[in-house]
């Protein structure tokens, strides 16, 4: 059997959804799991929606109607006429939403958006289930937070594999078409959790580690995994091969086509991943797996941006030893700061940060009553593997360069 999974941006409207059914017409619509995230920009709406919940705006209830009203118009679309089971599903999913708002208590920012945001999931696989019945295609819809077993780590929970393994073999008929959600799970107490954003290439990791998979697909709205983000970087090239090692390198420097964490489960079982375009099923795309490092051999260019660039120094200039070094870090994983770069002297510690859950700030005050603080806002992390000079000097063109680190294969910059 395989596992499809199939991004926002590939369900986006009516056209993505019915070109879904073209996929599964020419691949095969049997023994298949096909995972599927919310549609288009939902999932930043609704994280509106929760800013709009605890700032107490009156653009609250505006906000829910005009992201029901957005699903609605791809539903009349695709359908006759509103006699159809899924606009009852539909409404239902944003009551449900209302309802939770309506009785919440808990003041915990990811708790709440762990209970909301995996609504725009369930709504568009919803819809693609009832759509593909629709045109022939049987299948069976799951929850998928009956599926997968976390702890209550809320919106980066860590998976139960023992649990979730016997709940997918028990739930899933790998002889039919199965439709589910991407990104979402749920903990003991059954309240529902995410696995960090952009985490449904790791659910298709999950579900094929659990059910042995022959392989994972990823349909995207590009050719495959491109040697830089086409939207950033020019004259970007594909790569048609890359060994698991690479694109783990990849993903974790911030490669933005594969989730880092769906290739762990995936290279345990040499279950093979490929990248697709969903504009051109036919296509070999690029594949993930055993064998060459990669193929064929480019720079390959990274970038985050918008990080937080974080020097701390001692306030009597002693050394910067392990066990502040140990107190940082402490600080960093109490506040969820991701560190993507580090680099440390005798008397300082310099680190480049993710402000993903926007605690920095926190963070900040609290370094200043022992160390000296020194930060700057809205940095850029470049990574480069398989370096050359020439991609180097692309790279630093026309920018303030803050820290340089190389290393085999890599070098990376933090610049403004």
């Amino acid at each position: 059997m395989q596992v499809f999974k199939f991004g926002g941006a590939s369900v986006k409207d009516a056209k993505g959804v019915r070109n879904v059914a073209t996929v599964l017409e020419t691949t095969g619509p049997k023994q298949k799991v096909v995972i599927i995230s919310a549609m288009g920009k939902t999932t930043n709406k609704l994280e509106t929606i929760i800013s709009l919940y605890f700032s107490k705006s009156k653009d609250f209830s505006l906000a829910i109607s005009e992201l029901k009203n957005d699903h609605y118009e791809i539903l009349d679309e695709l359908f006759e006429d509103r006699s159809y089971p899924v606009y009852t599903k539909t409404n239902y999913f944003f009551d449900e939403m209302s309802i939770f708002f309506d009785r919440n208590k808990s003041p915990n920012y990811d708790f709440v958006y762990d209970q909301v945001i995996g609504f725009g999931e369930l709504i568009s696989t919803s819809i693609v289930s009832y759509y593909l019945k629709s045109v022939g295609f049987d299948n069976v819809w799951h929850d998928c937070r009956n599926l997968i077993d976390t702890d209550d780590t809320y919106r980066d929970a860590e998976v139960n594999w023992e649990n979730t393994q016997q709940k997918i073999f028990n739930h899933i008929n790998k002889e039919e078409l199965s439709i589910t959600q991407g990104f979402i799970g749920s903990d003991s107490n059954n309240f529902s959790t995410t696995l960090g954003r952009e985490g449904s290439d790791y659910t298709a990791g999950i579900f094929a580690y659990c059910l042995n998979a022959e392989n994972v697909t990823i349909w995207k709205d590009v050719p495959g995994v491109l040697n830089g983000d086409p939207n950033v970087f020019e004259n970007t090239k594909l790569l048609e091969q890359i060994s698991y090692e690479e694109a783990i390198e990849l993903a974790f420097f911030g490669a933005s086509v594969i989730h880092p964490k769906t290739l762990q489960p995936l290279q345990q079982k040499e279950i093979p991943l490929f990248v697709k375009s969903f504009y051109n099923p036919k296509n070999t795309g690029t594949k993930v797996g055993k064998g060459k490092l990669i193929s064929p051999l480019l720079p390959c260019f990274i970038v985050k941006k918008d990080l937080v660039f974080l020097s701390l120094s001692t306030l009597d200039f002693s050394f910067f030893v392990e066990e502040n070094i140990s107190e940082v870090f402490a600080l960093f994983h109490k506040y969820q700061v991701k560190v993507d770069l580090i680099q440390n002297s005798a008397i300082s510690f310099s680190v480049c940060v993710d402000n993903k859950f926007k605690n920095v700030d926190k963070l900040i005050d609290i370094f200043k009553a022992k160390f000296k603080v020194d930060h700057q806002k809205g940095v850029s992390l470049f990574t480069i593997r398989h370096y050359d000079n020439a991609s180097i000097q692309h790279i630093v063109k026309d920018k303030t360069v803050l820290l340089k680190q190389s290393y085999k294969e890599t070098i990376q910059f933090v610049t403004v």
